[in-house]
């Protein structure tokens, strides 16, 4: 171990390196990545959110999940799974006015999430070992970051959104004779697995399930919970991912069945 310095002895200060960098290797191609596939989603989500176009298959009970709950008198008929709660809405609020702003908020707040626009859309940093380009740093001690401690409250918003989407797939079981699945069933089905994959393996969830125990031998039961949650939260990223790529697919799908741009591929009914 190396001896502290003597009293009255200056220690060592960091080395003033004027490069932002020395790295060699193309470290803006994540950050680079990561702005356009964000871009990508919220350009994509935005534009249907509030199109008000072919997001209900009435053969088959197709709902997009960028449209439910729909429970205005604005929705079609047959969308409204949890029945018509308001009058006509103004085109300027989306008809999944109920679960839009909390899930716009739970994916804002994520730990994940904040990481990949701190990084790629403000700089703060871009990259490990890349200076940013902001002389001062305050965190989330401030407003509006500050904010980004009530990402617990909208996990437990994304978790009642989740039963509504698994709801809705569940509804969609169905053909003009009765009972019927094609392969927008399955889309729909895999889309509300991954969500609550994605849901589940949230940090918050993480400290919901074992993070205020101090004993885990003895709550047996939480801590298994814990362990399997903690698991997931490895791929917490990757899930974060991968949602926003099935959100996509699962309402393209609907889209083209609903404008009749192609046929649904039934298995059944």
């Amino acid at each position: 171990m190396t001896a502290p310095p003597a009293t009255g002895v200056r220690s060592a200060t960091r080395a003033r390196i004027a490069d932002r960098t020395l790295r060699t290797d193309r470290w803006w191609l994540t950050p680079l990545l990561t702005v356009l596939g964000l871009t990508i989603f919220v350009v994509y989500a935005t534009i249907r959110s509030f199109v008000r176009t072919a997001y209900w298959v009435d053969d088959y009970h197709y709902l997009t999940p960028f449209y439910s709950p729909c429970v205005s008198a604005s929705c079609v008929p047959g969308s409204s799974h949890f029945g018509v709660w308001v009058g006509e809405l103004p085109m300027w609020i989306p008809l999944a006015f109920l679960s839009l702003p909390f899930l716009l908020g739970f994916r804002l707040t994520c730990y994940y999430y904040r990481k990949a626009y701190y990084r790629s859309f403000w700089l703060s940093p871009p990259a490990c070992a890349v200076a940013e380009p902001r002389a001062r740093y305050t965190g989330e001690t401030r407003l509006p970051l500050i904010l980004q401690n009530v990402h617990r409250y909208f996990f437990y918003a994304a978790l009642v959104i989740s039963v509504i989407n698994s709801y809705d797939a569940i509804v969609a079981f169905h053909s003009p004779g009765g009972f019927g699945f094609g392969l927008g069933n399955v889309i729909l089905v895999v889309n509300v697995i991954l969500l609550w994959i994605y849901t589940l393996s949230c940090h918050s969830c993480r400290h919901v399930t074992g993070g205020r125990l101090k004993h885990f031998s003895k709550h047996p039961v939480r801590y298994r919970i814990w362990t399997f949650i903690s698991k997931l939260n490895t791929r917490h990223m990757q899930f974060a991912w991968i949602t926003l790529g099935t959100l996509i697919i699962t309402d393209c799908y609907i889209m083209l069945v609903a404008s009749g741009t192609i046929s649904d591929l039934r298995f059944v009914g």
